[in-house]
């Protein structure tokens, strides 16, 4: 892979690019891997992958059913995987293991709470959110959910996710030309956003540590 001049082209295009040869380069079994180990909680973003295996779709150098179904069957993978180490892990592994997937125990709270109010379809209806999607297996897991159910919702979930990713990346890739005046607004809002969300975050984290302390508090007779 050729390194750009950075001279003529900014570094947002100069990135682009790189990350275009980079699933170029993998392509259906790298697609596959990638949203093998995203699938597992691992901090993979399938939004990055599969829109950019959409793109060079668009640019003929990958199918675009194949990339979708690639990156279907790499969910799907990694969900059983996830799924194995709840059933069998169980949250100690979770507790042990997960500061070094940065999987934390809250992520698996806040799944397993979406898991137990909607039952089984929490698995399909969770692969359409993100974040969500990503750790809904190990509550499933723990909860030994049916497993031939639990693949099946994942593969029904998964279908559009990837497939609505990938044409989006075949969108960017045909307005390309369009849409390049405005990739440095669009950073400036991402940034901005990622900024808000880390802060709400905290907020959130704060509330609940405070009102889990007061529960926490002898009760005066």
């Amino acid at each position: 892979m050729t390194v750009p001049d950075m001279g003529s082209m900014d570094l947002i295009s100069w990135g682009v690019q790189t990350i275009k040869d980079f699933i170029e380069a993998i392509g259906y079994g790298g697609i596959f891997f990638l949203m093998t180990l995203e699938s597992m909680a691992l901090p993979v973003p399938s939004e990055i992958v599969m829109t950019f295996g959409g793109w060079l779709a668009y640019d003929g150098k990958l199918s675009l059913f194949w990339v979708g179904l690639a990156g279907t069957l790499g969910c799907v993978a990694g969900s059983m995987i996830a799924y194995k180490i709840g059933e069998y892990g169980g949250r100690p592994f979770i507790r042990k293991y997960g500061k070094y997937i940065f999987l934390k125990e809250s992520s698996v709270d806040d799944a397993e709470v979406w898991f137990k109010k909607h039952g089984n379809w929490a698995v399909f209806g969770s692969r359409l959110l993100p974040v969500v999607r990503t750790f809904i297996s190990i509550p499933a897991g723990i909860a030994k959910t049916n497993f031939p159910m639990f693949i099946a919702l994942t593969f029904l979930g998964s279908l559009p996710w990837c497939y609505a990713l990938t044409y989006a990346g075949f969108y960017l890739g045909a307005n390309y030309e369009i849409l390049s005046p405005y990739y440095n607004l669009f950073t400036i809002i991402v940034i901005v956003a990622l900024v808000a969300l880390f802060f709400y975050y905290m907020h959130r984290r704060r509330r609940k540590r405070i009102a889990r302390d007061k529960s926490n508090e002898p009760q005066e007779e």
